[in-house]
């Protein structure tokens, strides 16, 4: 299967190849729609794959099941004594609706100096700045620093079990020798009061994707029912909902938080941690959902007719931790539940912490100050996840670095799985240039 050539080359020659490449993929339709249903990712893998072998690099390709290919290659580096070094990117993407849509999602339009589409910041943005950093340190005879190992997964968007888990699990030979990650969902640009400060990510909160069950007595849609199935589930969903988590601080937020006060000239000690947050404008929308544990409902089933009553209800609830506070919130959740709930385990994965320090931190600092030296660069912890979880299990430690410098009126955070997703074509060339620096030099 191969992208359609006239879709993959019309006005190709107005663009960057970084952006020509991100436009091919938003092209090749990778949606996820969760449980194992999925468009699938072998074409936009087979598309990487071509990319890969015209380097001169043997990519291999791997299916977890009919349509779900991931592609992992490795690259020499100079200096092969050093830990390996996963540079990774996922090929799915969420569903879009494209009624809701000023664009169709999956053309690729360029308007307005930005790529429009699904994937274009989650994370086809920086599939395609891997591969022309590769392709502008190879074609011109260099080598990266280290081994690199190049991967780009299925499933991301559904946890990663027909991808980077499938992967580590039954292959974990393909990542010998890796000490650290890249990835999504870090090296951005926020603005704060007119200064531009960069968030490297550098911890991630827990997942646990969890179903409520709840069961009554079926019967007609008129007669009295005080064991309703859907009424004790919507009171359970409530509850679960409304929650109050309270905030707590770990070591990244905490230095994140210090760090936007310095830069805003606040005392922290006389503002509190929500309103820092809230400080920061549109990036309070990831920033303020990493200071507590977060419950939200997403999806209700129940029912088949109008005149009956059933006798099952379930609701699904995405439910974010912070690392080392599953067990408490789980408890919690399960007395907010009630008696008469049932709750499954759909999908959990760990949260991961690591230190802002060290030599691979270092090295993203002073590639984002080469290209932006007046910029602070601060951690953050991720409200979502990553393909770092499965990697960690592993011992590896995942950072999030797909460096953009964007404009400080650019709603950045709501455009992930967001309508009229896109990316300035400058933050593209931005993104390529830093971490081919950072490639060269760690």
């Amino acid at each position: 299967m191969t992208l359609d050539s006239s879709a993959a080359t019309a006005g190709i020659s107005s663009l960057s190849r970084t952006a020509t490449i991100a436009r091919d993929l938003i092209r090749i339709d990778t949606t996820n729609f969760g449980e194992g249903k999925s468009v699938g990712e072998t074409v936009a893998a087979e598309y990487v794959a071509a990319k890969l072998t015209a380097m001169g690099l043997k990519p291999e390709l791997f299916d977890s099941a009919p349509g779900r290919t991931s592609v992992v290659a490795r690259v020499a580096g100079a200096d092969a004594s050093q830990g390996a070094l996963v540079v990774h990117g996922h090929l799915d993407v969420v569903p879009a609706i494209a009624d809701n849509w000023s664009v169709d999602p999956f053309a690729g339009e360029v308007k307005d100096g930005m790529l429009w589409g699904r994937g274009a910041v989650d994370m086809k943005n920086m599939d395609a700045m891997i591969l022309e950093s590769l392709h502008g340190i190879l074609s011109s005879g260099r080598q990266p620093a280290r081994d690199l190992v190049i991967a780009f997964f299925a499933d991301e968007e559904a946890g990663g079990t027909y991808g980077a888990h499938y992967l580590v699990d039954k292959h974990p030979e393909l990542f010998a020798g890796a000490t650290d990650a890249i990835s999504e969902v870090g090296g951005y640009s926020i603005d704060l009061a007119g200064r531009r400060a960069y968030l490297v990510q550098t911890a991630e909160k827990a997942m646990m994707w969890i179903k409520l069950i709840a069961t009554g007595t079926a019967g007609h849609g008129s007669a009295i029912n005080p064991d309703n199935a859907i009424t004790r589930l919507s009171q359970a969903v409530a509850r679960i909902g409304s929650q109050e988590w309270p905030v707590h601080l770990t070591r990244t937020t905490r230095q994140l938080l210090d760090g936007v006060a310095r830069i805003l000239g606040h005392d922290p000690q006389k503002i509190s941690a929500e309103d820092l947050a809230i400080a920061t404008g549109s990036a309070s929308k990831f920033l303020s959902a990493s200071l507590r544990t977060t419950t939200n409902p997403t999806v209700f089933t129940a029912g088949y007719k109008h005149n009956v009553i059933p006798d099952t209800a379930e609701a699904l609830i995405d439910v974010r931790v912070l690392p080392g506070e599953e067990d408490a919130v789980l408890a919690r959740i399960r007395e907010l539940a009630g008696d008469g709930i049932e709750i499954e385990m759909v999908h959990q994965d760990v949260g991961l912490e690591t230190d802002f320090s060290g030599p691979l931190v270092d090295a993203m600092i002073a590639s984002l100050k080469r290209h932006d030296p007046d910029a602070d660069v601060l951690p953050y912890m991720l409200a979502g996840g990553t393909d770092n979880k499965a990697l960690s299990k592993l011992g590896i430690r995942g950072y999030g670095f797909a460096p953009l410098q964007l404009p400080a009126d650019l709603d950045f955070v709501s455009l992930f799985h967001g309508v009229d997703e896109r990316v300035p074509l400058s933050a593209l060339e931005f993104g390529t240039a830093t971490l081919t620096d950072l490639l060269l030099r760690y």
